[in-house]
This record gives structure tokens, sequence and C-alpha cells, in this order.
């Protein structure tokens, strides 16, 4: 199982409790304490490994598509107003990624990154509704010559620790990695009015491969 680079400090971490709890089950002479703390340190490991895994995606090779930036279940499709990037009408998907969902990023689409912010803010749960607008995120914009995207790593209430290795002027690939967000959080994926969304309130998405909006047939 391959893991991410972007979880190796955690790991370390995880690591070094785990081994304490291993060193502590060592020095403690009741049976079912020992017990506890084995299953612990075997649990934690556990979970770490399989938190920080990163599968290989096949990244669909159409034009004109954009692809969800991050695994988990659509709980925001909507019609809004983006000031931000677009400067006018827009459409709205919002991806909540638990705990047990892959939390490695990709790229939605290929092009030039000529937008980034970085928010600090506040942690709350990853679906509430005002959780893109209040919550810790960062807020990256993609260009190229059919379209222009911007999507939002968005930390939740465990979630605190936004990973994010791009920068503007980057050239960047459709389905690349690119960073993660730590222990539940949410990804807001922001587009044009004139792109045909492909996806619905409760489906899964898969980081690298469901392809979530393109530009109409009519429009190609």
């Amino acid at each position: 199982m391959k893991l991410t680079r972007y979880g190796i400090d955690v790991m370390i971490s995880v690591a070094a409790t785990v081994a304490g709890l291993v060193i502590a089950g060592y020095f403690v002479h009741i049976l079912w304490l020992q017990i506890l703390l084995g299953v612990l340190a075997l649990g934690l490991t556990l979970f770490t490994l399989y938190f920080f895994r990163d599968p290989e995606r096949t990244v669909p090779q159409e034009e004109g598509i954009v692809i969800s930036p991050a695994d988990g279940k659509v709980v925001v499709v909507a019609d809004v107003t983006d000031n931000e990037y677009h400067h006018g009408p827009a459409q709205q998907i919002s991806i909540f990624l638990s705990p047990l969902d892959v939390h490695v990023n990709r790229n939605p689409i290929s092009g030039t990154v000529d937008y980034y912010r970085y928010h600090k803010g506040k942690y709350l749960v990853a679906w509430h509704d005002k959780a893109s607008e209040l919550n810790e995120r960062t807020h990256i914009g993609i260009a190229n010559s059919r379209m222009r995207v911007l999507f939002k790593q968005i930390a939740g209430a465990v979630a605190r620790r936004i990973v994010c290795d791009i920068k503007v002027g980057d050239e960047v690939r459709i389905g690349e990695r690119f960073g993660m967000i730590k222990f539940g959080s949410r990804t807001d994926i922001i587009v044009s009015p004139e792109l045909e969304i492909l996806v619905k309130l409760g489906d899964v998405v898969v980081a690298g491969e469901t392809v979530i909006a393109r530009i109409p047939e009519s429009a190609a």
C-alpha cells in the first residue's frame, strides 16, 4: 500500500507514540493492561496507515472536463454568486470527506495556477453551511483556454492541517496530486454557469477519476 508523502510528519509522531505504548507495556506487569496497550498501539498504527494511503488513479483523458479533486460524498450542488474568482454567477459542488476517505487532493483541470489565497478561520464541522466561508481554508484558481475553476481545501472540526504545494504561476496537470487535508474535511469546487454538472447530492466521488462537470457538447 502506497502512503502519501504529505503525512510523514504525522506518521513520525504516531510511530513515537506507538513506541511509547510498547515500552510501557513491557514494563507493566498487569496482563490486561499489557493487552490494552498493545491493542491501542496496533489500532493507532493501522488507522494511521489507512488514513494516509495514496492509491493510484486512472485519470480520464477527455477534453473539456472537470474531475473531482477529492474523495467523498457530494453534499452541495447549487447556483451561487462568486465574487472572488469568477466575479459573477457560478455553480458550486461541495464534497465532504470523512476520516475514512482518501484525503490526498488532485488537480481538477490542467492549466495555470493564477489565484491562491490562504484564510485563517474557525473549525466548524465540514458539512456546516458556513464552513466554506468561516473555516481555515485555501482557495486555488486554475485557468486554461477553455475554463476557469476555483476550488477550496476546507479544514473541518478535526482537520486542522491543510497541505498545499502549488503556487501562483505553476503549470499543473489534471489528476496530479497537489496536497491534502488531514483528518476529515471538505472541498468546494466553483465553476462557471455554462458547464454541465454531472453529479448530484449524495453521489460518492473519487479524486482523479470522477468527472463532476464538463463543457456541454453544444459548446465544445
